[in-house]
This record gives structure tokens, sequence and C-alpha cells, in this order.
């Protein structure tokens, strides 16, 4: 006679599944409010959330995130709160690397004005050509970085 129980995961892997239910909880402790309120999440998980915020002792909040932990180990849907943060990590990502670039594009235009001016105007043609060296001209005049400057390209980008 066969049995058809299905078997279960071994110790350890049941334990790396907690640890890691419990390292989602922690950056949902971190999680800016806004944020935390789009994400899925029952009641209770929500009540403990805002209590570990609010810890201050070492121990108390780790005993609260382990509380977390467990709690997490009783939602249905982990796949929601994993995909949610996986969104706000990407769009964090995206915006990182879009200040780079404006400030890529800041530098050269101080340092290398005319033959980087007419790549930048090539690539964002709408942008008014006086303007930029004006504030081109400004931003070599200080020794700190132009944020007039850096301000102006940041719209033209994100236009």
């Amino acid at each position: 006679m066969q049995n058809n129980v299905p078997p279960r995961d071994s110790k350890s892997e049941r334990k790396r599944q907690m640890i890691a239910l419990q390292k989602i909880g922690e950056i949902l402790v971190t999680l800016p409010a806004a944020q935390l309120l789009k994400i899925p999440l029952n009641e209770v998980l929500l009540e403990a959330i805002t209590v570990a915020r609010s810890l201050t002792s070492h121990n108390a909040k780790r005993r609260q995130l382990q509380y977390i932990g467990r709690l997490m180990r009783d939602v249905e849907d982990i796949a929601s709160i994993q995909t949610a943060l996986d969104k706000f990590a990407l769009k964090s990502q995206q915006s990182k690397a879009k200040f780079h670039q404006i400030e890529r594009w800041r530098d050269k235009l101080v340092e290398e004005q005319d033959a980087t001016l007419d790549q930048f105007l090539q690539q964002f043609p709408d942008v008014d050509r006086q303007h930029l060296r004006q504030l081109i001209r400004n931003a070599k005049k200080n020794s700190l970085p132009d944020k007039e400057l850096f301000r102006y390209l940041q719209n033209v980008i994100d236009t």
C-alpha cells in the first residue's frame, strides 16, 4: 500500500523560509508609510509593523521582527508583497540612474561646453539654446556645481 502524503520540507529548508519571511518583514518596517499603504497587508501584520517602527530598544525590536516573521508565515499571498517591494526597488534604481545621468550631463556641459552642448541638443532638440548657454556660463563662474543648471536639465530630460 502506497502512502500519498506529500513530502515535507526539511527543517533547514523551513528555517530558510522563515528567515526569508522575517527579512521581508524587516524591509516592510523600514518602508515609508505611503509605500507601506500600497502593499496588501492584513490588519494584524500592519499593526505589528507599526509597533516595530515605534520601538527603540534593540531587543524589543528584534523580538517584534521575529513576531512579524511569524505573522508572515500565515500570509497567503507573499508573492504580491514581494512584487510590490520589487516595484519600489526598481523605481528607486531608475530614479538614481536618472539622477546620475543628469549629473553627468551637467558636469560634461560645464567642462566641455561646445562639443557636449551639440550632443545634448541633438538628443533634446526642444531646448532653449541661449538659456542653456547662459546657465552653463553661470555654472562655470561658480566653483560649486550649479543647482539651477541641474534643475533645468532635469526638466528637459524628464519631459
